[in-house]
């Protein structure tokens, strides 16, 4: 407002300089010209003072004290009013009827120039349409006869009616300067989130970029090693030895797709809301010792070292989620520091302990720390030296450790390397020791539990799944009745059940079979047609946080592709074991 007052003022100083030159002209037979000079002089010093005192305004830089400001703008204007006041006063008015008609327009128009100039700051437009008309008021108050009391009642009535336009002037300045700076702030809003959007578009750009690579790198692996085994197949004796390390080798390039596509999935369920949180007590000691041996192997290979230290605490988290972090921490600074000593650290805090990840890598320049809890965020020097991750990992860890209420930290230097922080709140000693989990593994079992032979109902509209899918049942020795359609699936049960015994033990169903339909209709529909509440698991590849609450809301088990051989054989296993218990809801990650 004060800005705005400065502004709208140039108005009134042209007036100073223009508005005496008639006054001038008119009053100077009947006013000594002496004093015409001295009032005109003053106008003029005062007008030039208040020119050069609004360019200094103009020309600040940083930021102003509006009251300082209002203050001195508000005294040389209620001087100026005064010396105009003087045209309608004894010192400057005679007394002759033209001569005060004269005064009086003069002052009018000058009063009521002040309205829309001065409205933006109420004590300056009041003191100064009160200092311009008080005078003439007293003039007409001190002098008898009808057309005085008549340019008093005007006089009045022009103040009224100025102060009252100048208040509702300065309430519609006001609302237009709100209504200016809500705009801007809008406007400021709409940059920000097209920055953000402009931003979020080129992050998804350089991961799609950095995916399309990641995923070429094992499926053109995954065809080296087909090759090796059609060339294989083509001989008649083919060493076991020699098949065992190949298929070791297609089970670690399929770990590894299996790993990316995870991170796409533990991003889409924080998404829908769907990571459940199981808090308990967890001794951090043995716990953390514990990861540390899963990883000491690969620290060896790289020619490194890996040091843990844990601490005699209980701490109040997730187990499972807590593994997720400190997994993809660690496995982050052995991946980007081969050779280098990583160490995994405690250090206790005010009512919390902070488990630290130390490597001596090559660190992350500063410009880059803000942003790679980013998601959709690659360091374009990062080095993924056998080819895994998608960038996804510390976005995770981020919106993990938000879930549990856990702060997570970053130092890093330069040539030196980083430290990864996670502080977890200390907890209290159970009275019985929880089990510990070490990963969020739902379908865990004994490494020698085996599977019951079980009926197992396939629906998947891919000819060629249902052809893997159902060769690896069958040799596990369970019989397959497999179909792209619940019909399929019925006819293929009905012809099997015509020579013997076919019960069903479990479905399997892929999500989507195509023409509309979904897994959850299919269970639904095999259920009925069966008249048994047969287990059923949903077989997904969908990450969508919408499709990952349909799925949940179904109240089905969901396994995600790639299922690995192993986890699917655990379940059989557990659902073999329970007869027709229906398995829990929870939602496998594999």
């Amino acid at each position: 407002m004060v800005r705005l007052l400065y502004r709208q003022s140039n108005a009134v100083l042209a007036a100073n300089f223009v508005i005496p030159l008639p006054v001038i002209a008119i009053l100077r037979d009947s006013v000594p010209m002496a004093v015409l000079l001295i009032w005109t002089g003053a106008i003029y010093v005062l007008t030039a003072l208040r020119i050069v005192h609004s360019i200094h305004f103009f020309r600040q830089r940083g930021a102003i004290v509006p009251a300082r400001w209002a203050r001195s703008f508000m005294v040389m204007s209620w001087l100026s009013a005064l010396l105009w006041g003087l045209v309608g006063s004894s010192w400057l008015l005679p007394e002759q009827p033209e001569l005060v008609a004269f005064a009086c327009v003069v002052l009018a128009g000058m009063s009521g120039g002040a309205v829309p100039s001065l409205s933006a700051h109420r004590p300056t437009a009041i003191g100064t349409i009160v200092a311009m008309l008080a005078p003439f008021a007293l003039y007409c108050l001190a002098h008898d006869g009808t057309v005085y009391r008549i340019y008093l009642l005007f006089t009045l009535c022009l103040l009224a009616v100025n102060l009252y336009y100048s208040r509702n002037t300065h309430r519609t300045l006001r609302e237009s300067v709100r209504l200016r700076f809500e705009n801007l702030a809008l406007i400021g809003e709409l940059k920000h989130e097209r920055d953000r959007a402009t931003e979020a578009d080129l992050a998804k750009t350089r991961f799609l970029a950095a995916a399309s690579h990641d995923l070429r790198q094992p499926v053109y692996a995954l065809g080296l090693l087909t090759a090796t085994l059609a060339g294989l197949a083509r001989r008649k004796d083919v060493p076991a030895a020699q098949a065992a390390h190949i298929a070791g080798r297609l089970d670690g390039t399929l770990d590894k797709i299996g790993t990316m596509l995870d991170g796409l999935l533990d991003a889409s369920r924080l998404d829908a809301g769907l990571m459940p949180v199981r808090r308990q007590p967890l001794w951090l000691g043995t716990w953390l010792v514990d990861m540390g041996d899963e990883y000491a192997q690969l620290a060896r290979e790289q020619g490194g070292q890996l040091r843990v230290h844990g601490a005699d605490v209980w701490i109040d988290t997730d187990p499972a989620l807590l593994h997720r972090i400190i997994d993809n921490l660690l496995s982050n600074a052995l991946r980007y520091a081969p050779g280098a000593r990583v160490l995994v650290g405690c250090r206790r805090r005010t009512g919390a302990v902070e488990i630290q990840v130390i490597d001596q890598g090559p660190g992350i320049p500063e410009a880059e720390q803000a942003r790679i809890f980013d998601e959709f965020t690659q360091l374009p020097d990062a080095r993924r030296p056998d080819g895994q991750g998608l960038g996804l990992g510390l976005a995770i860890v981020r919106r993990l450790a938000a879930l549990l209420g856990h702060r997570v930290t970053l130092r890093s230097i330069p040539g030196r390397g980083t430290v990864f922080a996670v502080t977890v709140p200390l907890a209290a000693m159970p009275t019985q020791r929880p089990g510990v989990v070490a990963g969020d593994d739902v379908f865990a079992m004994s490494a020698d539990a085996q599977a019951q032979a079980i009926g197992i109902v396939l629906i998947d509209d891919d000819a060629g799944i249902r052809s893997a899918l159902g060769g690896l049942l069958a040799l596990w020795g369970h019989p397959v009745y497999a179909g792209a359609t619940v019909d399929d699936v019925l006819a293929a049960h009905a012809a099997a059940a015509a020579d013997t015994q076919a019960p069903i033990g479990l479905i399997l169903a892929d999500y989507r079979l195509g023409n509309g339909v979904t897994g959850i209709d299919a269970v639904a529909a095999l259920r009925q047609t069966l008249g048994t509440d047969t287990p059923a698991v949903l077989v997904t590849g969908d990450t969508a946080p919408d499709r990952l609450r349909a799925l949940h809301a179904s109240g089905l088990r969901v396994l995600h592709k790639p299922i690995a051989a192993e986890r699917l054989r655990e379940l059989i296993a557990e659902v073999g074991g329970t007869g027709d218990r229906q398995p829990s809801t929870e939602c496998a990650l594999v």
